[in-house]
């Protein structure tokens, strides 16, 4: 048997994930763990990682290092997304996680980010659910749209996730009906974007994956705390993702915080994360989305163990 490492780092959040790869090739979870470090707070701006930013990703890893070791992980895979694509000072970022971690970091495109996130999502929901599967991913920096049925048959990635549409249009607490507005016509016109790629139309069963999709979730479900368990293959109408989507909006950042279910890390962005979603899930020719609580991350370890 052989302990892996699957590490992903993207624009709001970095997580990991160690697994046991049993004789027979299946996967069993050890731990999995979360540590938002907004690594791409001011990116959009600015070009480039803030002092600040990785100094928190640092820690993170640090603390992710000394679990690796526990558990003696002899094999690990360190990837960064959207937010890493897009900065001036990438290797002073790789070179403080080859320090910490001891691996290469591996900035993927938006295409393999996409399809990482399909083969994660649909490892065990496509026993459930038919396909064809519309795998959405609503990360800090970028969505990824994926369409397929055993494998990604088309796939793209565009610049809106919950961090950058926050800084860029939501940063009013609560934001006004004007700035809702200007998101709205951003997140459309992606969404737009995605579709001269990804046929959207085909679509039998959608998958919403990520912080932003199982929160609101959470909140549909009417959960009284974050229960990983219920929200994992839980359906969620389009309607109600719609009133979700309009009450973190309208809620200030106290309000939100307070919300049983909330992740800290995600009290500033929840209502942008949610809003894509509202545009997508209205966009789409379906009744419902089903969630996932195994994604990109999942996605990684799977390849991971694939080259044992």
């Amino acid at each position: 048997m052989t302990n892996i490492a699957a590490i992903d780092c993207g624009t709001n959040s970095i997580r990991l994930l160690i697994s046991r790869v049993e004789p027979d090739g299946v996967l069993t979870e050890i731990t999995r763990r979360m540590i938002i470090v907004r690594l791409g707070e001011g990116v959009d701006a600015n070009g480039k990682f803030s002092e600040a930013a990785l100094t928190r990703v640092f820690a993170a890893c640090d603390e992710y290092a000394e679990l690796i070791k526990m558990h003696e992980v002899t094999r690990v895979r360190f990837i960064a997304t959207s937010a890493s694509r897009d900065v001036s000072n990438r290797e002073e970022f790789a070179q403080g996680v080859k320090a910490r971690i001891g691996c290469e970091l591996e900035v993927i495109s938006g295409d393999e980010e996409a399809q990482l996130s399909f083969a994660g999502a649909t490892f065990a929901l496509a026993k459930e659910f038919p396909g064809p599967y519309l795998v959405i991913d609503i990360g800090g920096g970028s969505t990824e749209f994926v369409l397929g049925d055993d494998k990604p048959e088309f796939a793209r990635s565009v610049n809106i996730g919950c961090v950058r549409m926050t800084e860029r249009h939501l940063s009013e607490d609560p934001p006004s009906a004007e700035s809702i507005l200007a998101a709205t016509a951003d997140i459309e016109d992606a969404i737009s974007l995605a579709a001269e790629v990804v046929p959207l139309e085909k679509a039998v069963t959608v998958i919403g994956l990520a912080g932003s999709v199982t929160t609101v979730a959470a909140m549909a479900l009417g959960l009284d705390k974050y229960d990983r368990d219920a929200i994992h293959g839980s359906v969620i109408s389009v309607e109600s993702i719609h009133r979700t989507a309009a009450k973190f909006l309208s809620k200030t950042r106290e309000q939100r915080a307070a919300l049983p279910y909330m992740h800290p890390g995600r009290v500033d962005v929840i209502g942008a994360g949610a809003l894509v979603l509202d545009l997508i899930a209205q966009r789409l020719h379906v009744e419902y989305i089903v969630v996932s609580e195994q994604d990109i991350l999942d996605g990684i370890a799977i390849s991971l163990a694939a080259t044992l």
